[in-house]
């Protein structure tokens, strides 16, 4: 059994298509039919089930697969380790981040790491929170942010920053209100987002009353939220770094929260527990706090990771 044939099983399960994963190889898909039969015949059990429609793995065969990724990610640390040693940042460097956190990072974040590191190979992943902590596990992914609170074996949890959120009401909802109280609209529309919304630390908790408004709506992004609002009225939440993206209008829109209703989200960045690359977590992490405003970000990050 060989480094490469590993490769060839994962690129088999990734596409599950055998032309799809020849073509990433760089192998004719007869070449790859046969180097999975060679190593079937090794290792005397059928790692795939083949139809003319299909490609799965069976139930051995998922366990070989990731175990074969867990032996690739093991080889790929020892360059890692050499890198280490010569205070180098340089490589593949994969990011997974939620969907809902990467339009208030990643298009700065991208340009800056990559001018500042050009000898780093870049590659991001929007990917929902439990996709980043499974793919860290697996070693599909080098550094997960993802919504603080996800645990899992193998998988460590840095607290990174917490953004407040506010409200974004429409012009004829208490308009004249300097603040919002979430009592005074417990009958208004609502227009909530689930993924980016519902939180552990839930915003005014209405997300676990959700039956208590008349009118209670999902949508797929915070934009589509407030173009929502401005077109039917109501409210939804938005986080502090949406600001920016409002017109100036939309501005004069936007609400704080009274009271003590807990009222943010806080982000986490993730690794694995035998991660070793921290010069490359380090360089992340620093163009990061070039973006993310300085009140945001948790008071023990930098002895976290080791910047001090």
């Amino acid at each position: 059994m060989t480094l490469q044939q590993l490769k060839y099983i994962i690129a088999i399960d990734r596409y599950r298509n055998f032309a799809k994963a020849a073509s990433e190889l760089d192998v004719t898909q007869p070449t790859l039919s046969a180097l999975l039969q060679k190593l079937e015949d090794e290792l005397g059990v059928r790692l795939f089930e083949r139809s003319n429609k299909s490609v799965r793995p069976t139930a051995i065969g998922e366990t070989v697969i990731m175990q074969a990724e867990k032996v690739l990610c093991q080889t790929e640390m020892i360059s890692e380790t050499i890198a280490e040693q010569k205070g180098e940042v340089s490589g593949l460097l994969s990011i997974g981040i939620g969907p809902s956190i990467a339009p208030y990072i990643m298009p700065w974040f991208i340009k800056k790491y990559t001018d500042s590191y050009p000898g780093v190979k870049l590659t991001v992943n929007e990917m929902r929170g439990e996709m980043v902590i499974e793919s860290i596990r697996l070693g599909k992914i080098d550094i997960g942010i993802a919504i603080s609170g996800n645990s899992a074996s193998e998988v460590v949890e840095i607290p990174f920053y917490c953004e407040p959120f506010l409200v974004y009401v429409a012009k004829d909802c208490l308009l004249k209100m300097p603040a919002f109280n979430p009592a005074d609209l417990l009958h208004e529309k609502m227009w909530i987002m689930k993924e980016s919304q519902c939180m552990r630390e839930s915003a005014f908790s209405f997300c676990k009353t959700r039956s208590i408004g008349q009118h209670i709506y999902e949508a797929g992004s915070i934009e589509t939220l407030i173009r929502i609002v401005d077109i039917n009225g109501g409210f939804t939440i938005i986080p502090e770094m949406h600001l920016p993206f409002l017109t100036d209008s939309q501005r004069e829109n936007v609400r704080p929260i009274e009271g003590r209703y807990v009222s943010r989200r806080c982000v986490s960045i993730y690794i694995r527990k035998d991660f070793i690359r921290h010069r490359m977590l380090k360089s992340m992490v620093e163009t990061m706090l070039s973006i993310i405003p300085p009140k945001m970000i948790d008071n023990g990050l930098l002895d976290n990771i080791e910047l001090r």
